[in-house]
């Protein structure tokens, strides 16, 4: 197809990139970790590691992986939150020859176990504050072997060690716990694992472009969540693209190796974990938050040293620009402050210029696509209030239903094709089908119009999907859920506009017992669903509309009858 887009590229944008340099992602981590040995790669809590340590202790890591005879490709879950155990443990998988499975740190059992069986993870390396959970589900998972970490096990002897203590014992962050292992799990320790490692020799693999890297589970439209399917090839062509993009905006770094990025949100969503994977091509650090909800800290890193990356859902943005001491951060270096996730406003866009002197920069990507597709010039003057330009080697087509183009200006469906998508849905062959259109682009839901210069703006979504500060939530998983709460006859779920999250969620419920109240609900929900599932609204009615067929009506609930 015609490119016309590439007209508008900036000057020095290839048109192209070429994942084929590199025999798996794999070779490209590891010719980072020997070109960047004696740089900084992390800074978590004002404790550093070097590419050197992130080289060492996932060498070990992957080495006592192998030492435990998984075949290969097997699946090892990764339950953690943003701490330098998370690029170890990343890394380690994949230099082993295996594939990484990213779970949520605050999923509730319901959810863990689903993405546990449908996985078939058979490890997992999870930190022990969320042990409680796992506690619940693991005999009903095929788990082998438990990775057991704790906050501190790499920030240092002293301080590591008084940050476990504190968050065990003063701040009781660590709910009790007893892992049942009568199905002969084993549980050893993170460090355990490194310093058993020490003494294996990580052997080489024969990981490829098509293999699998990661399972990055997204929701289900039946209710499930399924797990999309990302090659090596797909994450190194995510990274290439993005490398590509982004490189512009940091020439005045001088040497992209000093880039400072702000990785605030959680790196096992595919948006932070792409942008991760560029700070490792491009041998420079991270700053890891592990709790972005505490924007007077999050505040308060930002002032220790200059930062250049700033990517970012509209709800963080906005929370940021509400604390009283954000102003007086130093901004002038700060070169990319990229939104993606969920929609950004122009009203946030154009608070945060004021305040920053950077403008925020849209894209739009989903884990189908290594959180890759469009994004807007990094070097842009304003918010265009569009989703940009497709990025090198990506290709967009606006189609209708039957998967036919429509006439340039016409709305309909967002389709991509691009070495970065996703090869299908794991193990669910139906739904891989009904996701391709027959030339190959991957439906996306998203329905959009492109200008004349390739510039894309989403107007609606065709599928019954919920944005939450970035987090698909699809009603159909709610209402499976919430349809067992005892007193529940039926129910259905919205969205409705929130202005400080993208979307809230709107729970309707039909009851035969009328002693059943929100609270209740509330409180079951808050038992299954992790937090950005939970309703926000819950309403009780008599009935609910429906069609001739007994379909309920939607729409009318959205528009309030």
């Amino acid at each position: 197809m015609q490119r016309y887009w590439l007209e508008s590229y900036p000057e020095g944008v290839p048109h192209d990139v070429n994942p084929e340099q590199f025999r798996s992602l794999t070779q490209l981590i590891e010719d980072s970790f020997k070109k960047n040995a004696d740089s900084p790669f992390s800074v978590c809590m004002e404790r550093w590691m070097s590419y050197r340590q992130l080289d060492d202790y996932s060498a070990a890591l992957g080495a006592w992986l192998q030492s435990l005879g998984l075949e290969p490709g097997a699946r090892v879950a990764i339950m953690l939150p943003n701490v330098p155990q998370f690029s170890v443990t990343m890394s380690a998988v994949l230099r082993a020859g295996f594939t990484c499975v990213n779970v949520n740190p605050l999923y509730t059992a319901r959810e863990l176990e689903h993405q546990l069986k449908d996985s078939g993870a058979t490890v997992i390396v999870i930190l022990e504050n969320f042990a409680h959970t796992l506690a619940n589900v693991l005999e009903s998972t095929a788990l082998k072997h438990v990775v057991m970490t704790s906050i501190g096990d790499l920030l240092g002897p002293l301080y590591g060690r008084w940050l476990t203590f504190a968050s065990r014992h003063l701040a009781r962050l660590v709910p009790a716990y007893r892992l049942p292992l009568s199905g002969g799990c084993t549980v050893t320790t993170f460090r355990r694992a490194i310093a058993l490692g020490h003494t294996l020799q990580l052997k080489p693999t024969n990981s490829n472009l098509d293999s699998i890297a990661f399972l990055q589970y997204t929701g289900g439209t039946t209710g499930l969540s399924k797990g999309a399917v990302l090659t090596h090839r797909n994450i190194v062509a995510a990274v290439l693209q993005a490398e590509a993009w982004f490189t512009p905006a940091l020439n005045r770094v001088g040497d992209v190796r000093k880039t400072n990025s702000i990785a605030a949100l959680p790196l096992y969503h595919i948006f932070a974990l792409t942008l991760s994977l560029l700070a490792i091509r491009w041998g420079s650090h991270l700053t890891l938050i592990p709790n972005p909800r505490d924007v007077g800290g999050l505040v308060n890193t930002l002032k220790k040293r200059p930062f250049h990356m700033l990517p970012a859902v509209n709800t963080l943005f906005n929370a940021l620009l509400q604390h009283p001491l954000f102003k007086s951060v130093d901004f002038s270096q700060l070169c990319v402050s990229q939104a993606g996730g969920m929609a950004a406003s122009e009203g946030t866009a154009n608070r945060w210029f004021e305040v920053t002197g950077c403008p925020m920069v849209e894209g739009w990507g989903m884990s189908e696509t290594c959180a890759i597709g469009t994004n807007n010039p990094v070097l842009s003057p304003r918010f265009t209030g569009t989703i940009g330009l497709p990025l090198p080697s990506i290709e967009i087509a606006i189609k209708d239903d039957e998967g036919m183009s429509v006439a340039q200006g016409e709305s309909g469906e967002i389709c991509i094709k691009a070495p970065n998508v996703m090869t299908g849905y794991y193990n669910q062959p139906e739904e891989t089908k009904n996701a391709f259109t027959s030339d190959g682009f991957l439906r996306t839901g998203d329905i959009g119009i492109m200008d004349a210069q390739g510039y894309t703006r989403i107007v609606d979504r065709k599928k019954d999907m919920i944005l939450v500060n970035g987090f698909n939530v699809f009603p159909s998983e709610l209402e499976n859920v919430v349809s067992v709460c005892p007193g529940v006859v039926e129910c259905a779920v919205i969205g409705v506009a929130d202005e400080s999250q993208g979307e809230s969620i709107k729970l309707f419920i039909v009851k035969d017992d009328p002693t059943l109240s929100e609270e209740d609900v509330a409180q079951y929900c808050h038992q299954n669903l992790t937090g950005y599932k939970r309703p926000k609204y819950i309403e009780f009615r008599d009935n609910l509309p429906k069609s001739n067929v007994g379909k309920i009506l939607k729409r009318e609930l959205r528009s309030g009858k």
